[in-house]
């Protein structure tokens, strides 16, 4: 018999533990109260009488203290109960009390490599984790149900962002509403940021305010530069201005204004990298930032964005100088380019900008790229208009908001009347669900299959619901950057965010792991093969959206089919997989499981063949979706580059190149920084193997991430 511990282990079945624990209880009572030698070893044989091939470890204490009271030796089973209470009071603790000691001794692998942008030796990151300790045993012990955990802790589901839920006032991502804040003045710690006159000065301004909206929350958060395109024009005035007060002819005032300009544009888009890449939020790492360039959000302004789009290429194409003074791939912010018609033709006017987007892809690995042609008819708001918006995060799209009919709920003051609103919107958290473990738990039985499915998500429904309720109850104090000074609202103190809950306006995530895993174990196939694998794939993925569709219109909350970003989770749902079923060649026996929908990587297939496979998927993954191709150093070869961007815009809503930008600071070699059979990163040029002395980014499920992986993820 085979015994399934609380945390989800399997081991084998001991009956002198069972022994052992009834003689510590007989010590505790009188001994007309004990049981004999003789009855305890009765109490064994019963338990094994069952015949069971697995029990779980609450069902034996649970016949024990049946055993126990069917003998009449109450005053025992009372005893035994309280030892019980008592050892599940302390496995808790100890449990908080070893993790925190890993953590401080930092000599721990999950610590190290838990999220690939932060140094968990940092005294900033220590203390963010600490808390987050702290958190999640609260959450574990008294906010989320017995099942939940239980589900959580066995890898059928993760609960994300526990370290962050004992505080109710904490959400995911978001789209930052800088236009509000810049052009009608905010507020940061009491202290009242007027509308800035220039662009240097609304650069600095917009980090502090990315800075203070990213410590109040826990996700991603984006920002778009049009929103400091028309500071350019500002700053451009008043430089105009001056020289005409110095009674310079028209030519000479508008050369040496657009001189000016460009300097400041330049300053501006260096003080914006330097400012975000240095600064420290409350989560112990700099600002999880996205950055929008989308031309087609302003005629007005359109000549200063593409000003600023081209310097922030320039500038992020160059890289950012490590501690040796050697410029290497900065993790953030997160550059997201929309193609469009006005930049995806070579005679396009702002073709020059898609051109440098391809050559900083090609070195640095940013920008992302967003199709406006295919983002128009996958989203599409209420009075059925395709909507095109960035992503906040890496990954999380909203869907299309009902902002038209519903007016202005968050108070905004550039807010306009019958157009859409996505900008100060946001989510309110994820829980995804292990696709390969429905799979595996129905033993192939298709008909098993939907049933636990169909179980697995009303589990997850439950547990959004937590998310949902946890945050019901706040009010705009608690935190008054994002919900009374224009980042996500303008509400009056005390005020609910009830509303910005509901009608669509943010959005709660079904995540979902694992696609190719599940439908290899049930159909035999790859979802890829464009035959029985991917038509039970997509009948799964529907499956998930009906579910999230039925869920909205029940409660009036968006509920929205989500692409995870498993980092950890990967690695965690492919060990509890192996724990649960064993070994299973081809679903079970790898350190990871396939993020989301994604052709997984050992498979063999070509980068247009891949993109538009899986834009499939992208348009049943609504809530969030990302795809990828990995690529050798195309820096001496930019038309391929551009090949993909073309086909993109073409094809797919969101996809990105993955290329390779590392550095060794034992001999200053610049190539790509490669894996050795033992999965250790190691320099092809001198051998170096120390992190310390290796500067290696990769893509980590959608963002950049610079500070190496666990095994999982790395392999």
């Amino acid at each position: 018999m085979k015994i399934i511990k609380r945390d989800g282990h399997i081991v084998d079945y001991m009956p002198e533990k069972i022994e052992n624990a009834i003689k510590k209880a007989n010590l505790e009572v009188e001994e007309e109260d004990r049981v004999s030698d003789t009855q305890i070893k009765n109490i064994i044989k019963y338990i094994e009488n069952l015949k069971k091939k697995r029990m779980l470890v609450e069902d034996i204490q649970d016949t024990i203290e049946m055993r126990l009271m069917a003998l009449g030796k109450f005053e025992l089973a009372k005893k035994y109960i309280t030892y019980r209470y008592t050892r599940e009071l302390v496995r808790r603790s100890n449990t908080t009390d070893l993790t925190i000691k890993e953590l401080i001794d930092g000599e721990s692998e999950y610590w190290n490599t838990e999220n690939s942008n932060k140094n968990a030796k940092i005294v900033t990151v220590q203390r963010d984790y600490l808390a987050g300790i702290t958190s999640t045993d609260i959450t574990r012990r008294f906010l989320l149900p017995e099942d939940i955990v239980k589900a959580h802790d066995e890898g059928i589901i993760h609960f994300h962002d526990a370290d962050y839920f004992a505080q109710n006032a904490l959400h995911n991502c978001d789209l930052i509403n800088l236009e509000d804040m810049l052009q009608n003045g905010t507020n940061i710690n009491g202290v009242m940021i007027e509308k800035p006159h220039k662009f240097l000065t609304a650069v600095t301004i917009a980090t502090q305010l990315i800075t203070a909206v990213s410590s109040s929350q826990y996700g991603g958060c984006t920002i778009t530069l049009t929103h400091l395109a028309p500071f350019v024009r500002d700053s451009y005035k008043r430089y105009l201005d001056k020289y005409k007060k110095h009674k310079f002819s028209k030519e000479e005032c508008e050369k040496l204004a657009k001189e000016d300009l460009a300097k400041e544009i330049t300053d501006g888009v260096q003080t914006f990298q330097y400012q975000i890449n240095s600064m420290t939020t409350t989560n112990g790492q700099a600002p999880f930032l996205s950055v929008c360039m989308y031309l087609g959000e302003t005629e007005e302004y359109k000549e200063e964005l593409a000003m600023i789009i081209e310097e922030v290429l320039k500038q992020r194409t160059l890289g950012m100088k490590n501690e040796k003074g050697v410029y290497i791939t900065p993790a953030f912010p997160k550059l997201l380019y929309v193609l469009e018609e006005d930049n995806i033709h070579e005679d396009s006017k702002y073709w020059y900008l898609t051109e440098l987007a391809a050559k900083c892809t090609a070195k640095r690995m940013v920008p992302d790229y967003i199709s406006e042609k295919v983002m128009l008819e996958l989203k599409k708001n209420e009075k059925g208009e395709g909507d095109c918006y960035p992503c906040m995060g890496c990954r999380s799209f909203l869907t299309p908001d009902r902002s038209i009919s519903l007016g202005n709920i968050a108070k905004a003051k550039n807010y306009v009347p019958g157009k859409g609103k996505y900008y100060g919107r946001f989510n309110q958290g994820v829980v995804t669900l292990n696709l390969p473990d429905v799979a595996l738990s129905s033993s192939k039985d298709m008909d098993d299959f939907w049933k636990i499915l169909d179980e697995r998500l009303e589990l997850c429904h439950r547990a959004l619901q937590i998310r949902h309720k946890r945050l019901s109850n706040v009010t705009s104090d608690i935190a008054p950057i994002l919900w009374q000074h224009g980042a996500l609202a303008r509400l009056e103190k005390g005020e609910s965010i009830h509303d910005l809950l509901h009608h669509g306006y943010s959005t709660i995530s079904l995540g979902y792991a694992g696609l190719y895993e599940c439908v290899k174990y049930m159909t035999g196939h790859s979802h890829t093969d464009n035959g029985e694998g991917k038509e039970f794939a997509l009948a799964v993925m529907q499956r998930l959206n009906d579910a999230c569709k039925k869920w909205k219109a029940e409660e009036d909350i968006d509920y929205s089919v989500y692409g995870t970003p498993i980092e950890s989770t990967t690695y965690k749902f492919a060990k509890a997989l192996r724990e649960r079923f064993g070994v299973i060649k081809g679903i079970t026996d790898r350190d990871y499981i396939t993020n989301s929908y994604h052709v997984p990587v050992f498979e063999e297939i070509d980068a247009f063949t891949k993109l538009k496979l899986e834009s499939e998927f992208q348009k049943l993954s609504p809530g969030g979706a990302i795809s990828y191709i990995e690529t050798p150093n195309l820096q001496n070869n930019i038309p391929a580059v551009i090949d993909v961007i073309k086909f993109i815009y073409d094809n797919i809503m969101y996809a990105e190149l993955n290329t390779k930008s590392d550095y060794c600071q034992e001999c200053g070699y610049d190539g790509e920084i490669l894996l050795d059979d033992n999965l250790e990163w190691y320099c092809p040029n001198c051998g170096n193997r120390d992190h310390d002395k290796l500067n290696v980014a990769r893509r980590t499920c959608g963002y950049i991430g610079s500070n190496f992986w666990n095994k999982g993820r790395t392999q």
